[in-house]
């Protein structure tokens, strides 16, 4: 993103995961902006049974999926052989630039990464080849949406799904439940949302707050800004109006912002 004033001197709450954060801190303050950290969403890699039997079959599996840089990281963190015991035909696909980033740098290159950078983009790639009887590997929280394995069943795949992670919320709450008064005091100029579970779990974690917050947000004078509509989908059904990119990367989402942000002045 081109340098600018473009957030001079508002506060932009940045919600995801701490370890993911750096991009959107730098980003928000290379525009003179004052990003406001707190972790809606914590990521907790694990060696799960479901992890360790994905690396026992590396040998035999033809595609391997990788929807975000946290299951490549716990794959590799876990599975020391992994890449020197994957099948030498084996395929990768991967959500989206930064995940093909994190790729690389374990010395592997992507064969698939969509246009659009969500689980949908990914299943409109794979209708264009011949997946039928193909073994997938496909490492994650078993929180994330069925869409994919499903969509890749259907089209005739076995797919090895493996918990690399745990998705959760803090352990310590207390930096949301004080982001949770900023926001009802009109304390935040903009809050931001790159995942659905860091919007629901910001919600549930307001408790008897929760309604005062849905209407503090809802009144549009702080705004809202998230990476795409699959995390627009919970703030919809709320009744609250968010922002989104057409590119779904933390650049786009904060230069959507910045726009709108002008915009209003």
């Amino acid at each position: 993103m081109k340098k600018s004033g473009g957030f001079k001197g508002k506060t932009i709450a940045i919600t995801r995961p701490i370890e993911r954060a750096q991009a959107a801190i730098d980003l928000v303050k290379d525009n003179c902006g004052v990003p406001l950290v707190v972790p809606t969403l914590e990521l907790e890699s694990f060696p799960s049974k479901s992890l360790i039997y994905l690396c026992s079959q590396a040998q035999n599996i033809d595609w391997m999926i990788f929807t975000s840089p946290a299951s490549l990281e716990s794959l590799f963190k876990y599975c020391n052989e992994f890449k020197e015991n994957l099948n030498p035909d084996c395929q990768v696909a991967v959500i989206g630039p930064r995940t093909e980033r994190i790729l690389n740098e374990y010395g592997l290159n992507a064969n698939i990464v969509p246009d659009d950078y969500t689980a949908e983009g990914l299943l409109e790639e794979f209708k264009k080849i011949n997946i039928n009887g193909k073994k997938i590997g496909v490492p994650r929280t078993f929180k994330a949406r069925d869409v994919l394995p499903e969509g890749l069943k259907e089209m005739g795949a076995t797919v090895i799904l493996a918990e690399a992670y745990k998705s959760t919320q803090p352990k310590d709450k207390s930096k949301v439940e004080t982001l949770i008064d900023d926001v009802v005091r009109g304390k935040i100029d903009a809050v931001t949302f790159t995942s659905p579970l860091t919007v629901t779990n910001l919600f549930e974690m307001a408790g008897d707050k929760k309604n005062r917050l849905i209407e503090t947000l809802k009144d549009g004078k702080i705004m809202v800004a998230v990476i795409g509509p699959i995390t627009q989908k919970p703030l919809d059904e709320m009744g609250i109006k968010s922002i989104a990119p057409t590119k779904y990367t933390v650049e786009d989402m904060l230069k959507r912002l910045m726009d709108e942000m002008k915009n209003t002045t």
